[in-house]
């Protein structure tokens, strides 16, 4: 969808894991992380796709417009699982340079528990923003679809 909506808007889109992830799967220091994405939106336009939930508040701060997208965990595990198969011992193009995909276990047990642990915190904090910001929240494919062809 971020590709799509960078095609759509003209606008560069960053992918998160391709910043943060290097080679063999080295992640990038916390401090580092905060720095890169502190710089990224200085940018007049800036579109940032990724799920850092430790720098989040940089991104939720600075934008103007918030997208979640709340799909269901089931079709999520699906989505990571199929991409997993797609791109196995491939670099897919929106991860790091040298980070081959694999079939990774914990990334799955994190997709699944993600609705009890990570987002109740997130809509917190995005009804607290939304007096200030358009924040849009879509739940299925087909919204995305219908939100792509609107913009």
């Amino acid at each position: 969808m971020a590709r799509q909506l960078g095609g759509k808007l003209k606008i560069k889109v960053y992918h998160l894991d391709a910043l943060f992830w290097k080679p063999n799967w080295v992640g990038v220091p916390k401090d580092e992380q905060r720095k890169v994405q502190n710089e990224l939106v200085r940018n007049e336009d800036w579109l940032i796709d990724g799920n850092y939930g430790g720098t989040i508040d940089i991104r939720l701060n600075a934008a103007d417009t918030i997208i979640l997208l709340d799909i269901h965990r089931t079709l999520c595990i699906y989505r990571a699982f199929k991409r997993m198969m797609q791109y196995r011992n491939k670099t897919r193009p929106d991860m790091g340079e040298g980070c081959e995909e694999r079939f990774d276990l914990n990334f799955l047990k994190w997709i699944w528990n993600y609705p009890k642990t990570k987002r109740p915190e997130i809509l917190k904090r995005l009804e607290q923003l939304s007096k200030d910001k358009q924040i849009i929240i879509l739940k299925s494919p087909k919204e995305v679809q219908k939100f792509l062809g609107k913009v």
